[in-house]
């Protein structure tokens, strides 16, 4: 049931961070999912690396992360699928 959760979690986060991204990104639905769980771990990692993973609420400041790197990671990514699939 995990690999449900994260695949909807890459899902939200993939899509989030498409929103907060400038322009298009032509990059498929699966590749968006696949970053987006790359996001979420590392932004897990690092909300662990600065303490914030737990807090008593809403973890903002994780989902925050999550998402920022998701951006960069299609950022990243998105030139590089265009160019190979032109």
């Amino acid at each position: 049931m995990s690999f449900l959760w994260a695949i909807i979690a890459g899902l939200i986060i993939g899509l989030l961070a498409k929103l907060v991204l400038p322009g298009r990104q032509p990059i498929p639905l699966w590749l968006t999912v696949l970053l987006g769980i790359a996001g979420a771990l590392a932004g897990n990692a690092l909300a662990s690396a600065f303490g914030v993973r737990d807090t008593g609420g809403i973890d903002w400041i994780r989902h925050i992360l999550q998402i920022g790197v998701a951006a960069v990671l299609i950022a990243v990514v998105t030139p590089l699928w265009a160019r190979r699939h032109a």
